[in-house]
């Protein structure tokens, strides 16, 4: 991993990592919004300079959506917390059992239970918890992929779920694939659905320009509200009283 440097760019600091990319990226951090530029290798810097100071407004509107979020809470996966599934409020309950490790969600009880071994330790009922999340994003999302594809006019040749700490999706243009934040599974279904037509739109037009954010009206009229609600980290606020998830067939 290159060991980045930083550079101050008028008040703000720039922490620059030269990889072997082909295009530069701008990237904020949470939970205090660094700046991050990753750029390919003999990058001058003056060309970084040029870019932030273009980016500025930009940069300045995430730190301070990022600054203002609510903290997140240390989650210690023990009975009594709350957890988050497609937008709503669950109250987790950990129970030792025998058998497999497992998760079942109730949606009449407002619960999620969480069945694990004698002794599981903190990482281990994260662990399960996570790969539950996963199973369920991996199952709801070609269905909807099948929904939207047609809408946007666009096929991903592939896509996949992962740990993401900056971003809610990415999209990589020259392969058409789609990766997905696994923490979208405790959003609302419309905040997944935003996340999903945003990055199919990328396969039209790889800037966040004018442009791409007409082709997103068009497929989804009402995408500023998720966007509002992922950016600014209102899940708490969104959050109501328990109710069924989205049936699978």
């Amino acid at each position: 991993m290159p060991s980045p440097t930083l550079l101050r760019v008028d008040d703000l600091l720039v922490e620059v990592v030269r990889k072997p990319v082909r295009q530069l990226r701008l990237t904020i951090r949470p939970p205090q919004g660094q700046l991050c530029v990753t750029v390919p290798l003999g990058t001058r810097e003056a060309t970084i300079r040029e870019v932030v100071r273009r980016k500025q407004a930009w940069i300045r509107q995430h730190q301070t959506a990022m600054q203002q979020r609510p903290p997140v809470p240390v989650l210690r996966y023990e009975t009594g917390e709350t957890h988050y599934y497609q937008g709503q409020a669950y109250r987790l309950c950990v129970h030792v059992q025998t058998s497999r490790a497992a998760v079942r969600l109730a949606p009449d009880e407002g619960v999620l239970y969480l069945g694990v071994p004698g002794g599981a330790t903190l990482d281990q009922r994260a662990r399960v918890l996570a790969c539950w999340r996963r199973t369920q994003l991996q199952a709801l999302v070609p269905i909807l992929l099948a929904q939207w594809e047609p809408v946007v006019g666009v096929r991903a040749a592939a896509w996949g779920i992962k740990q993401m700490t900056t971003r809610w999706g990415s999209c990589s243009i020259r392969a058409r694939r789609i990766w997905l934040s696994q923490a979208l599974s405790e959003w609302p279904l419309s905040c997944l659905e935003y996340v999903l037509v945003h990055e199919l739109t990328h396969l039209h037009e790889r800037l966040h320009n004018a442009r791409f954010w007409h082709l997103v009206g068009q497929a989804l009229p009402t995408w500023q509200t998720p966007h509002q609600a992922l950016t600014h980290g209102r899940l708490a606020e969104l959050a109501a009283a328990p109710a069924p998830p989205l049936a699978l067939p």
